[in-house]
């Protein structure tokens, strides 16, 4: 199978300035140029993962402006503004009242020491990045536009001609922590233009009386962008109808060779072998959905059809697992039970890069100190830690149906769980949390499981993570991301709390 993604993730538009005192240019010939290649080393840097629009100096109040209708001019997610050397607060300030897109400022020295016996008056101020944050802070702060800091060295891996002190610092902890941090808040970026051009398809219903699930749909447009187009099983049906059997085959031989078709549950007589037939139904209902996406031009999928028994639309929805997990690998995170606000929570991984498998609590085993993490379907294959098992299902627990669904789990290592939850006042929130998936033994009854170890032990874990009254699913991504989906909360202007 193709793991290409169905749509490409966006990239950002980055916006990035330098700073510099325009008295300072006469007094010291060569500093304005010495300084500009330093802002053209960051352009250079950043523009592998974002489209970067560089102004260039920003060194008084009207460049200033002209600088902020420059960003405007170019839909900017994000400015970085580079504080080259010394300038007055008031070069900087109408840069953002201009333009409203979220800054940074970087506070990024090229030496990591001063050729102190050496040194000149104009070399010391391209050492001087940090005396002129305090007062940028000060006029952001009191003008109420919010900011953040990223302190450290430049990173250059060799020399500029003419300097006196040692600049070449890309591989000392100071740059590297810096270039991290810059690198998240791109990709953070990635997330806010991805998610302000999406396409959230609902299709069906919510789970019936499942209270934290229903949720204001058009509040979701409003806090991050994104559109959700309303589908109806007619929409699927129809599609499913037109499926050839030379598509269906195709995608078989395509599930084949991404699962493992698993033999009988030893331990649950309702998991079997799946029987032909189904993978057969399976393989048509993943073609059909596949085309569902296409035709709606989707970037993510949230599903539920509650039936009378026996109707068509019953036997459609049982086929839905394993095709929305294929759409889930492709980059078009699917969320069962209508769970939008957790299909929003995968989106943001999934466009990471971090995998975001639709999960619950399943069960806590106090003997390992670990809770197991997952649920009845889809499952994010492209972050499995083995060959998915596809299992035949006698039935789907607490639902209609029966058919074909993904025994799987997650890659034993660091873990970050996303949860994304509304509050009582109608804001979105996001909810995150650090821990290490084990490689402990699953239950073989066609569930996706993790079993999970977090700092605290399960009781005291738990405790902390009901308080935060959140969702009662999640998205489960690989890696230790908390810094990352802060940076991307803060972009969203989505609150969040790390647990």
């Amino acid at each position: 199978m193709s793991n290409t993604p169905i749509k490409p993730v966006l990239k950002p538009r980055i916006g990035l300035y330098s700073l510099g005192l325009k008295a300072y240019w006469p007094q010291f010939p060569g500093l304005k140029e010495r300084l500009a290649g330093y802002g053209t080393f960051l352009a250079e840097e950043m523009s592998s993962q974002a489209e970067v629009y560089n102004y260039g100096f920003v060194d008084d109040e009207k460049s200033g402006r002209e600088a902020g209708e420059y960003f405007n001019a170019h839909n900017v997610d994000l400015i970085f503004c580079h504080n080259a050397t010394y300038v007055t607060s008031s070069a900087v300030l109408p840069v953002h009242q201009a333009c409203k897109a979220p800054v940074v400022v970087l506070n990024l020295q090229p030496a990591p020491r001063a050729d102190y016996l050496n040194i000149t008056t104009g070399e010391w101020l391209a050492q001087c990045t940090g005396c002129s944050v305090p007062e940028i802070s000060n006029a952001l702060s009191r003008a109420a536009i919010s900011f953040r800091v990223i302190n450290g060295l430049l990173g250059l891996r060799e020399n500029p001609s003419g300097v006196t002190a040692d600049e070449v610092s890309a591989e000392r902890p100071e740059a590297q922590r810096a270039w991290r941090e810059i690198n998240e808040y791109i990709k953070a970026a990635g997330v806010k233009r991805t998610l302000a051009q999406a396409r959230f398809g609902f299709l069906g219903g919510y789970y019936s009386g499942m209270l934290d699930m229903y949720s204001d749909l058009t509040m979701l447009s409003a806090q991050s962008g994104l559109h959700i187009e309303l589908l109806e099983m007619c929409d699927l049906m129809t599609i499913f109808k037109n499926v050839t059997a030379e598509e269906s085959a195709a995608k078989l031989r395509e599930i084949s060779a991404m699962f493992t078709i698993s033999e009988d549950s030893p331990s649950e007589p309702l998991a079997r072998k799946p029987a032909p037939e189904q993978l057969d139904w399976a393989s048509r209902v993943a073609v059909a959905l596949e085309k569902l996406v296409d035709n709606y031009e989707l970037d993510a999928l949230s599903y539920y059809y509650h039936s009378q028994a026996d109707s068509e639309y019953e036997e459609l929805q049982a086929g839905f697992i394993v095709g929305m997990s294929l759409l889930t690998a492709r980059g078009i995170p699917c969320a069962g039970e209508g769970d939008i606000k957790t299909n929003l929570a995968m989106k943001i991984c999934d466009i990471l890069d971090i995998g975001g498998s639709f999960s619950e609590i399943v069960i806590v085993d106090y003997l390992d100190g670990t809770i197991l993490m997952g649920h009845d379907g889809p499952f994010h294959i492209k972050i499995a830690d083995d060959k998915p098992v596809l299992r035949g299902m006698g039935l789907y627990h607490g639902k209609r149906g029966s058919g074909v669904s993904v025994e799987a789990k997650v890659k034993s290592g660091p873990v970050t769980l996303l949860g994304c939850s509304q509050t009582s006042y109608g804001k979105l929130k996001l909810i995150i949390s650090e821990g290490k998936a084990t490689n402990g033994t699953i239950m073989q009854i066609g569930n996706t499981q993790t079993p999970i170890k977090f700092a605290l032990e399960p009781d005291a874990y738990m405790d902390r993570w009901f308080k935060e009254a959140p969702t009662h699913h999640l998205a489960l991504s690989v890696g230790h991301n908390a810094a990352l989906l802060v940076k991307t909360a803060e972009l969203l202007n989505i609150p969040y709390v790390i647990v």
